[in-house]
C-alpha cells in the first residue's frame, strides 16, 4: 500500500454512498486505512435486503472491515432515491462531524437490470428508468445534500463511480440504458469540477477495470482464491483486479494534496496505479483499459502484458 498506510486522512471525514459490497466496500476501507472516519451507506443491513437480493454483504459489516483497516466506519442505512434519507444522513454528518471531506457516489445495484442483446426499444421501459434512477438521479441527490456541508472547507474531494473512462466510453457499451447509466457519472463529475472550483474542491470520475467483485465472483461460479478458473469461460477475465485497486486509488486521491490537477478528469484503477505506485493486492497492477483499449481495435492482446 505504501504511503497509504501512514495515517493521512486522520481527522477527515468521507460518505462512501453504496458502500455494501464491491467498489464501495474497498474504497471505504482504504480510506478508513489511511485513517479517515467513514459514513458507509446503503440498503442492504443485517435486517433488511435490498432488490439486489444479495444477504452476504451488508453496511454493517463494511463498517467492521473500515475499522479493522485502522479508521472509523459508521454502518447508515439509506436509500440513495430518498431524498428525505439522503438529507437525514447529511445532517447527521453535519452533526456528529460537523464537516465533510470525501464524498464517493459509488450507488448502483443495477446489475440484475442489465438486458444486453436487446434494442432499446425491446426492453421493458420500467427496467431501463430504473437503471437510471439507480445510476444518475441517486448520485444527484446524494450530491444536493452533501455538497454543502463538504465545500464548507476548501479542499473537498467528489468520485464519482462508474464504468469506463471518458475515452473507452466512446463507442457503444452494447445497451442503450447502461450507455447513459455509466456516462452520465463521468459527465457530473465533469460539471461538478466547475461548481466546485469557487470552494478549491476537486471532481473526478473513477473507475475499476474488470472487477472480480463478490458478484461477478459468483456469477462465474468461482472464488478469490481460484478466480483464474474463470477464464476458460470469458479469456479477458485474466486482466480481473480485486476490489482493493479502485479502493486504493480513490484513497490515493483522498491523500494528494495536489489533487486539483485531476479535477474534471475522467480516471481508471489502472492509470492511478501507475501514477501513485500502488498494487492490487497480489503485487500486479492490472491495466484493464490499457487492455481493452486493443480489445476495441480488434487486437489480441496478452493480458499478462497488462499486469
Amino acid at each position: 500500500m505504501g504511503s497509504q498506510a501512514e495515517k493521512k486522512l486522520d481527522g477527515k471525514v468521507a460518505l462512501v454512498a453504496g458502500a455494501t459490497r464491491g467498489a464501495g466496500r474497498a474504497i471505504a476501507v482504504a480510506l478508513g486505512a489511511a485513517g479517515a472516519t467513514v459514513y458507509a451507506t446503503g440498503r442492504t443491513t443485517r435486517e433488511k435486503v435490498s432488490e439486489v437480493g444479495r444477504t452476504t454483504e451488508t453496511i454493517e459489516e463494511t463498517a467492521e472491515l473500515v475499522d479493522a483497516a485502522g479508521g472509523h466506519g459508521i454502518a447508515v442505512p439509506a436509500d440513495h432515491l430518498d431524498p428525505e434519507q439522503v438529507a437525514a444522513v447529511t445532517a447527521r454528518i453535519d452533526r456528529e462531524q460537523g464537516r465533510l471531506d470525501v464524498l464517493v457516489n459509488d450507488i448502483w445495484g443495477g446489475e440484475h437490470l442489465i438486458e444486453f442483446g436487446k434494442k432499446m426499444w425491446e426492453i421493458e421501459l420500467s427496467r431501463g428508468l430504473r437503471m437510471l434512477e439507480l445510476s444518475v438521479r441517486s448520485h444527484i441527490i446524494t450530491s444536493h445534500y452533501a455538497l454543502p456541508l463538504l465545500v464548507r472547507r476548501p479542499g473537498g474531494l467528489v468520485v464519482e463511480v462508474t464504468d469506463g473512462t471518458a475515452e473507452s466510453n466512446k463507442g457503444y457499451r452494447d445497451q442503450f440504458y447502461y450507455d447513459l447509466a455509466k456516462n452520465a457519472p463521468i459527465r457530473m463529475a465533469f460539471n461538478l469540477s466547475h461548481d466546485l472550483k469557487d470552494a478549491g474542491g476537486t471532481a473526478v470520475s473513477v473507475t475499476p477495470g474488470f472487477l472480480r467483485s463478490e458478484q461477478m465472483l459468483d456469477n462465474f461460479g468461482v472464488t478469490e482464491e481460484n478466480w483464474r478458473d474463470a477464464v476458460a469461460k470469458e479469456p479477458h477475465f485474466a486482466i480481473a483486479e480485486t476490489p482493493a485497486l479502485v479502493g486504493r486509488a480513490v484513497a490515493a486521491l483522498a491523500c494528494d494534496h495536489d489533487r486539483a490537477r485531476w479535477n474534471g478528469r475522467s480516471l481508471s484503477s489502472g492509470q492511478l496505479a501507475k501514477e501513485y505506485g500502488f498494487t492490487d493486492v497480489d503485487g500486479s497492477r492490472p491495466d484493464a483499459w490499457g487492455y481493452f483499449s486493443r480489445v476495441f481495435a480488434g487486437e489480441q492482446p496478452d493480458a499478462a502484458d497488462y499486469r
